[in-house]
């Protein structure tokens, strides 16, 4: 979140809220690191070098006892790059690996897809890293 602007940081003013984690679970499977945030989301990632790509496994925590359906959505430099399609809780994390050569920003997105509770399901986007020079 904060750093020296050399590596990857989240841009807090554009940002939602972001709870970067040790130990989050989707559909039973234990994943060791990664940042959930709200069912409508935005966070905008300054790359602040040249990166490559980016890898997550994108879901519904499983804090939410099987409830909550969102779809995830991955933009470099305003540019859509990927979408999940619908997740709902209890379903496996969907693998994401984005291609971000000569991207500069990265825009991770989560939307609802019902009423209030989908709006502030924990989302995951577990084992979340960016791969740079």
């Amino acid at each position: 979140m904060s750093g020296d602007g050399t590596r990857p940081e989240i841009e807090l003013g554009a940002s939602s809220w972001v709870w970067q984690r040790y130990g989050l679970d989707v559909a039973g499977t234990r994943y060791a690191r990664g940042a959930t945030v709200r069912g409508e989301s935005s966070v905008t990632v300054e790359l602040n070098r040249q990166c490559t790509a980016y890898d997550a496994m994108a879901g519904v925590d499983d804090m939410t006892l099987g409830l909550g359906r969102v779809s995830f959505a991955v933009y470099g430099d305003g540019v859509p790059l990927w979408h999940s399609g619908l997740v709902r809780g209890h379903e496996r994390a969907v693998p994401v690996h984005v291609d971000l050569t000569g991207r500069r920003t990265v825009r991770l997105v989560v939307r609802p897809h019902g009423g209030a509770f989908d709006r502030t399901v924990p989302a995951d986007w577990a084992e979340s890293r960016f791969t740079c020079r």
